[in-house]
């Protein structure tokens, strides 16, 4: 009898890892004006994160490690998320307060952290949902789809017909999102995609325009 966790077509994960060490790195360099977690939070965090990504490629029993690590990159997501908003929060008010406790530079590459930590977050959430998840995706489940990709339309002599997003397709979907306030060549198709979508460009046209012009403004002074 076929184990039905054999024929579970496993992604890489190496991509994922790679973001989500980028996002300890950024939130524990940040500032400890700005940050709102003890430096040590990310580590955990990130730690509670990594390990059942990477038991996913390495370790039996699959489906379990698979349901578990969707739970914590939600989790991961969330509490990033939050952390953005909040430092972005902080931002502000040290702007506003002309504070002597934060420099130019500091706020220029504070707005920065905050804005890659922004587009590195809503990258992995969209990998994570979209279609049940990278598995379902690379298996071939028929789920609907929260994305519609250039290449899903293209034809079979350009792209095969079991195509599907990886990790890097949403970290582009999310990079175009920040940089352009709105859908590029990836169209969203449910209403949780376009109301995730939203809130990124908000929170990245907010770092962009407030934040970081406040910055150059004060290093050219």
């Amino acid at each position: 009898m076929t184990d039905p966790a054999a024929a579970i077509r496993i992604e890489a994960r190496w991509p994922v890892v790679l973001a989500i060490l980028s996002v300890i790195a950024l939130l524990t360099a940040m500032p400890g004006r700005i940050r709102i977690f003890p430096v040590w939070f990310p580590f955990l965090l990130g730690t509670l994160v990594i390990v059942p990504t990477a038991a996913v490629g390495f370790v039996p029993g699959k489906p379990l490690w698979l349901r578990i690590e969707r739970l914590f990159i939600r989790l991961f997501f969330v509490v990033t998320l939050v952390g953005s908003i909040v430092s972005q929060a902080n931002l502000i008010t040290a702007m506003i307060s002309r504070s002597s406790e934060i420099s130019g530079v500091q706020l220029l590459t504070s707005s920065i952290a905050v804005w890659v930590t922004n587009v590195l977050a809503f990258s992995l959430l969209y990998w994570q949902m979209d279609r049940g998840g990278p598995e379902a995706r690379t298996s071939g489940t028929r789920v609907k789809p929260d994305w519609l990709f250039p290449q899903d339309g293209a034809s079979p002599e350009d792209f095969p017909r079991d195509w599907c997003p990886a990790f890097l397709d949403y970290l582009s979907l999310g990079f175009n999102t920040s940089t352009a306030f709105s859908p590029t060549d990836v169209l969203p198709l449910t209403r949780r995609a376009k109301m995730l979508m939203m809130l990124e460009s908000a929170i990245s046209l907010v770092t962009i325009v407030v934040v970081a012009s406040r910055a150059i403004n004060i290093l050219g002074s």
